[in-house]
């Protein structure tokens, strides 16, 4: 959403200035229409990219994170998308319930994890093994779980690595609702803070509620 934000933001400041001089250097220097039209096409890209370094600058700064910290977050969220496009596309090769709906699972965890720290690159400190171990872990499983149920082959040595994979993807899948929680974690305790510091201003302020209250004093 804030990303969305800033687009419109760079181009409803970068389109009046470019026409603008786009105007101008028809009309009032009298230069060539396909002239002007490039310096416009320079002007916009050239504003355009100034802005957006001046928001990027501006967003690091409230993070309190590095312009190479930033970007290898912006990677790590650009390879986990392929990870989990990767994931989606095995639905259609499990067979079982069990198997889909634990895909499922799977495919919702990442998801909100992905969104998360999205929103929020410096969540990405909370789920660091999500990025590195724990994705790659079910789309590997789950591959090869979809590779081994495909098979013609249905003797006792396939059914027990089938039975052996599906106990490590539920392995996996408590992994990643952990991840869930740690990027949820900081928010949590935020909400309990809140909360408390509610409960204590209403603490404070119920006395005086009574007493404005007190049939005893309305009577006097």
């Amino acid at each position: 959403m804030k990303q969305l934000k800033q687009f419109f933001v760079r181009h409803f400041i970068t389109a009046p200035i470019s026409f603008g001089s786009w105007i101008y250097f028809i009309l009032g220097a009298g230069m060539n229409f396909y002239v002007a039209t490039g310096l416009l096409l320079a002007i916009y890209a050239g504003s355009s990219f100034s802005i957006k370094q001046i928001q990027i600058a501006s967003d690091l700064k409230q993070l309190r994170m590095t312009r190479s910290e930033f970007n290898h977050i912006k990677k790590q969220i650009s390879e986990a998308k392929l990870k989990l496009k990767r994931l989606n596309g095995l639905y259609g090769q499990v067979r079982s319930i069990q198997a889909f709906r634990q895909l499922h699972e799977m495919n919702t965890l990442s998801r909100k994890i992905l969104n998360i720290v999205r929103t929020n690159p410096s969540k990405f400190y909370h789920v660091e093994k999500f990025f590195y171990a724990h994705l790659d872990s079910a789309v590997e499983l789950t591959s090869k779980y979809a590779m081994l149920v495909n098979q013609p082959l249905k003797d006792t040595e396939l059914r027990i690595a089938l039975n052996n994979t599906r106990e490590t993807l539920n392995d996996v899948n408590k992994q990643l609702e952990q991840d869930l929680r740690s990027a949820l974690s900081t928010d949590i305790e935020q909400l309990q803070l809140e909360i408390d510091f509610v409960d204590a201003t209403m603490k404070r302020n119920k006395p005086l509620l009574e007493m404005k209250g007190d049939p005893h004093n309305d009577g006097k």
